[in-house]
């Protein structure tokens, strides 16, 4: 990867004076219409001030682009779970520099990323999406990431400011937030970003703090537009503005989505009453018009041309960012895998990996490398043989691949038609994958005001024989016919409370069955006709076509997989989590492995010791069977080379490179604020002891603890001492081989007369060495480790006195370095 210039160098930047004499030129009507998104995704273009039109896109693992396509893929990568685990900002500036060149193949001109909020309690149901419970991890490994993308002349949209940091009631829960808190953790990774990388953009959340909605916060202007100085552009969240005053009048400059809000017409009426100051729409108008033409959207200024990255190159990069982010938590001498003539990969997550969580962060890659035949072909000497192993969900999959048929026989996939209300064809497409989102366009040429019902048509053939499940999953009207049979007609409704983007993630489905003799055909039928949201009024059109093939039942597949991992040499259990478990819109109930994968794994693991267990999830979950199994590698969701980079570690051919990001808890010693509200609020009670530091705290041993993480080769820190406001280790790799490793520095202040925690983390250096190599590495400790929110002054100051710094692989092995006086 080349340089990444300096934002000054590109190769021309907007002065002031020139975007303002741009705005000067629109009417009121002209300008509040440019404060409204034109459509989901995207904000019109102004001839008369030289705007083009400019596009946003969700992110952070791929860049969606405007249409949620499986013709129109994006490259997957890891979650931010894993991209954090790997602790090296210069690996994840490449990964961002990739996602911009992502972002211009698509048409986008800023990603709705990344998401910094902290790993408050570890049931969020959005874990997966966020970095890390440490502000200091989560400001360094975003800040890189905005830099790799910003780097390419592609904005990023820093989300979600502030304290966004559970699913429950998430459109209008109050945190309640003391100051020095908000300041030391919630604000504190948003602060590092705006210092270390200057995003371009921020997005307000949904929910209120103290009080107040985050689109009408005072912190908008008071601290992120004041006292930090950001000449960033702030956005709302999709549909989080309320207010039209109050909004106005606060530091929000662009409400999305449109061309619906509260603002428009309603906006102009209150600048004409005298309730909001042009001069403050005037405001929100230069930062657009500032982010539009650092983006090349505005005519004359050309922003930076981004330097494309190939679909190998990309593939080659997210292969060696998931294994950079793989903890290996535990190995008793069985990784790598030895020359093994046999090999067993079961588990429900064995044949299809998760590669990513549930929400607006999905994408649909053009391929998936999966566990098992990344393995097979990794061991072309070894018999790899699979299992289910036990099931993880009771929803029946999308239907894709081979097992869909065009009808009229001309290849793989799906016909899609749309219908209007006389039931007369507008359009039709062809599609390889049963996943269809609309938001607001349908198929080119086809108005979507006229669409009434979707209708989708295929032929499946069956590779074995059976009871096959068939059906559509949606909000709304849906029939599912077989052979030309409607066999279930039904008006589908969400649960009672649930969030919208549960119509996304997790719809309700309805189901047929049908037995079937291998290679005995089917023609499956669907139609699906939407209903309004009843928060928006607009008409949400997502539907699934789903299907599910023979299996046995649990007892049957697991006495199979406890067979295969017996007469193997070795064998791999490849667990995780389900969309029911991780996604954006609701919470986590709990943190055991769904279903029956515990039992499955000491099954296993009795059935032949020299397994590896492989957690394929994005958040913590309960490893009841941890002190029996003798490796165990954490694996996230690591995106679309997931079997490629998992092949690559359990082989040796590359190191597992991650560090835990954030505490994984023992059964019966979970510490969990609450994230459920009481009359609307949520009291963060906890205050400062988030994560390891609550650990520390109440004294609890995590099963896993903060920054831990092995490798295939042995460390040793020697000779710490602190100089100055540095600490200078001499690190050695002890092993055979290559490696990296990641020195922590922690810093405390046993005497204090203030409530603080008992460590923190200061700083962290990652180091690649040689085998027998020993380097002498310098960490310099930043003046906020030792700085402390007063709330009674409003400012950042610092208690006189001593602090103890200390170094260490993780938070649980800590080695006195010396000491800072300040």
């Amino acid at each position: 990867m080349t340089d990444i210039l300096d934002e000054r160098e590109s190769r021309k930047q907007p002065s002031e004076a020139d975007l303002r004499e741009r705005i000067g030129c629109l009417n009121l009507e002209e300008k509040v219409r440019l404060l409204t998104g034109s459509s989901f995704w995207s904000i019109e273009a102004e001839p008369k001030a030289g705007l083009r039109r400019f596009v946003v896109s969700d992110g952070p693992v791929g860049v969606r682009g405007e249409t949620w396509d499986d013709r129109d893929w994006s490259a997957n990568g890891p979650s931010p779970t894993a991209i954090a685990a790997t602790w090296d900002p210069e690996l994840v500036e490449r990964i961002g520099h990739a996602m911009g060149a992502e972002a211009r193949r698509k048409g986008v001109d800023v990603i709705l990323a990344p998401t910094v909020n902290l790993h408050r309690t570890p049931v969020g149901g959005r874990h997966f999406e966020c970095f890390s419970e440490d502000p200091l991890l989560t400001g360094a490994i975003a800040a890189a990431w905005v830099r790799g993308v910003q780097g390419q002349g592609v904005g990023t949209c820093v989300k979600h400011f502030v304290a966004n940091d559970q699913e429950t009631e998430r459109m209008g829960v109050d945190n309640i937030v003391d100051e020095r808190t908000l300041r030391e953790l919630y604000l504190a990774p948003f602060e590092h970003i705006e210092r270390e990388a200057k995003p371009w953009s921020y997005m307000a959340a949904y929910n209120k703090v103290n009080g107040t909605a985050m689109t009408e916060s005072p912190l908008l202007d008071d601290v992120l537009k004041g006292e930090w100085g950001s000449d960033a552009l702030v956005m709302s969240d999709w549909f989080a503005t309320r207010s039209t005053i109050e909004s106005a009048n606060a530091g929000l400059d662009l409400a999305m989505p449109g061309p619906v809000s509260p603002w428009g017409q309603a906006l102009v009426d209150a600048v004409r009453a005298g309730d909001v100051d042009e001069t403050k729409v005037d405001e929100k108008l230069l930062r657009l018009f500032r982010l539009a033409a650092r983006t090349g959207a505005v005519e004359g200024f050309e922003g930076r041309e981004a330097q494309p990255v190939s679909e190998e190159e990309m593939d080659d990069l997210l292969r060696e960012a998931a294994a950079a982010g793989f903890v290996l938590v535990k190995n008793d001498s069985v990784l790598p895998l030895p020359d093994v003539t046999s090999l067993a990969v079961v588990g429900p997550n064995a044949v299809r990996g998760r590669v990513a969580g549930g929400g607006s962060a999905s994408v649909m890659p053009k391929h998936v490398v999966h566990p098992a035949e990344a393995l097979a072909a990794a061991l072309p000497n070894a018999k790899v043989r699979t299992a289910l192993g036990v099931r993880s969900t009771e929803r029946v999959g999308v239907l894709e691949g081979a097992a869909a048929q065009l009808p009229d026989g001309s290849g793989e996939g799906l016909l899609v038609e749309f219908l209007d209300a006389e039931g007369k064809v507008l359009g039709s497409e062809q599609r390889r994958i049963g996943q269809f989102v609309w938001m607001g366009d349908f198929a080119p040429g086809i108005p979507a005001d006229r669409v009434a019902t979707v209708r989708t048509t295929t032929r499946v053939t069956a590779a074995q024989p059976g009871t096959h499940r068939f059906g559509a999953s949606g909000v709304g009207r849906i029939t599912v016919a077989l052979d030309g049979d409607i066999l279930a007609d039904e008006d589908v409704r969400l649960r009672e409370g649930a969030d919208i983007v549960e119509a996304l993630m997790l719809p309700p489905q309805l189901l047929v069955e049908r037995e079937l003799a291998e290679g005995e055909s089917i023609l499956l039928a669907t139609t699906f006709a939407a209903v309004a949201d009843p928060t928006t009024g607009a008409h949400f059109w997502a539907t699934l076509v789903n299907l599910e093939e023979p299996h046995g039942t649990d007892d049957e597949e697991m006495a199979a997989a406890v067979e295969l991992a017996r007469s193997s040499n070795a064998a791999v259990v490849v667990v995780g989590t389900t969309e029911e478990v991780e996604s954006e819109g609701y919470d986590r109930e709990s943190l055991g492995l769904p279903g029956r994968q515990d039992e499955l794994i000491e099954a296993v693991i009795d059935a032949n010791p020299n397994t590896v267990v492989v957690v394929n999830a994005g958040a913590p979950v309960l490893m009841p069977w941890l002190a029996k199994a003798k490796a165990v590698l954490l694996v996230w969701f690591p995106g679309q080379q997931m079997g490629a980079a998992l092949a690559d570690v359990l082989t040796g051919a590359v190191e597992p490179g991650g560090h835990l990001p954030t505490t994984w808890p023992a059964p019966g010693g979970i510490v969990q604020p609450e994230n459920v509200p009481v009359k609307g609020t949520v009291g963060y009670e906890e205050g400062l002891d988030v994560g390891y530091k609550a650990y520390l705290r109440r004294e609890i041993q995590p099963a896993v603890p903060f920054g831990h993480g092995l490798g295939y080769t042995t460390w040793s820190l020697s000779n710490p001492e602190t100089a100055g406001d540095a600490v200078n280790v001499s690190v050695t790799n002890t092993g055979h081989r290559a490696g990296a490793h990641v020195v922590q520095v922690y810093v405390s202040r046993p005497d204090s007369a203030l409530e603080r925690p008992a460590a923190w983390l200061a700083a962290f250096a990652k180091v690649t060495l040689e085998p027998g190599e020993t380097r002498r590495v310098e960490i310099p400790i930043p003046a906020r480790a030792f700085e402390h929110w007063d709330a009674e002054g409003h400012s950042w100051t610092v208690e006189p006195g001593e602090f103890v710094v200390e170094v260490g692989p993780s938070i649980a092995e800590r080695t006195r370095a010396g000491s800072v006086v300040r």
